[in-house]
C-alpha cells in the first residue's frame, strides 16, 4: 500500500522522475480538471488509520460529508464511509469542483475530530483520488464495489447490516433484490 517507503532511494528518484516528465504531481494522484463526467472518488484517513472508529464518529462523517457535497450541487449517486476511507459516485462538471468541495470539508472534519477525540494537529486525511466512469457497466459495477466495501473489508457479513451506506437508499428505491 505504501511501496514508496519500501523502495530504495534511487528507486524513488526514477518514480518521481517519470512522474514529473508525465507533469503529474510528485507525491499525490493527478487530477484531470475540465472532463465533465461521472467519477468514482476515494478519500483515505492518512496512513490508513482507523480515525472514526465510532458510530457517532461515523455518522458525524457522513453527516458532513454529505451536506458538504449537497451544498456545493454534487449528488452522489452510491456512497459508503468506513473508518479509514470513504467512496462516492457524482457526476460533475470539473473535477475541480470536488477537489475544493473535499479540501474544506477534510479540513473542517480533521479539526472537528481531533478536537473531539483529543488528537489536536493528528493529520487526518490523505488526498483523494478520482476515476472516470466509461460506461453503464462500470457504472454498475462501481455501485456494487461501493455498497459491497463494508463487507469486502470485514466490517459486516451483509452490505445491508452497514448504517453508513447509500445502499438503503438503493434497496428502498429499487427494491432489495436489485
Amino acid at each position: 500500500m505504501y511501496d514508496y517507503r519500501k523502495m530504495t532511494p534511487e528507486e524513488r528518484q526514477s518514480v518521481l522522475r517519470e512522474r514529473s516528465a508525465r507533469g503529474y504531481p510528485l507525491h499525490s494522484p493527478p487530477h484531470f480538471h475540465g472532463i465533465r463526467g461521472t467519477y468514482l472518488i476515494t478519500a483515505a484517513c492518512y496512513e490508513h488509520r482507523p480515525i472514526f472508529e465510532h458510530a457517532e464518529d461515523l455518522s458525524y462523517l457522513v453527516n458532513e460529508m454529505l451536506n458538504a457535497l449537497t451544498a456545493a450541487k454534487i449528488q452522489p449517486q452510491a456512497w459508503v464511509f468506513l473508518q479509514n476511507h470513504y467512496h462516492f459516485m457524482a457526476h460533475v462538471e470539473d473535477i475541480g469542483i470536488i477537489s475544493e468541495t473535499l479540501r474544506l470539508a477534510h479540513s473542517r472534519i480533521a479539526t472537528q475530530i481531533n478536537g473531539r477525540q483529543r488528537q489536536r494537529g493528528r493529520k487526518v486525511w490523505y488526498r483523494f483520488s478520482d476515476r472516470l466512469i466509461a460506461n453503464e457497466r462500470q457504472y454498475l459495477a462501481t455501485i456494487n464495489y461501493i455498497h459491497y466495501n463494508p463487507v469486502k473489508h470485514g466490517m459486516v457479513d451483509d452490505a445491508d447490516a452497514w448504517a453508513w451506506s447509500s445502499v438503503h437508499d438503493y434497496a428502498e428505491a429499487q427494491g432489495e433484490f436489485w
